[in-house]
């Protein structure tokens, strides 16, 4: 029985992402600049929650600041990784 359960959710897995995978119709598969341009949105997005989180950890906005530029480098413009907010 567990076997089976497992099969199945294995199974609605498989389809759904198969089918996540797969353009809407008349939507235009994705050209490789924009797959890439989504991959440096979403490396852009781990960098600010890892800045996030560092806050949330209690330590100051300078340590916090410096890992988000290593970790932006070259990724975005300018210093904030794409993004600048007032404090």
């Amino acid at each position: 029985m567990k076997n089976l359960a497992l099969a199945l959710v294995f199974t609605a897995f498989s389809a759904a992402t198969s089918i996540a995978a797969q353009p809407v119709q008349g939507q235009a598969a994705l050209d490789k600049a924009t797959q890439e341009d989504i991959a440096r949105h979403r490396t852009m997005a781990l960098a600010h929650e890892n800045a996030a989180k560092c806050l949330a950890s209690g330590k100051s906005d300078e340590v916090c600041e410096k890992q988000l530029q290593l970790d932006c480098k070259g990724l975005a413009i300018g210093k904030f990784c794409g993004m600048k907010h007032t404090h």
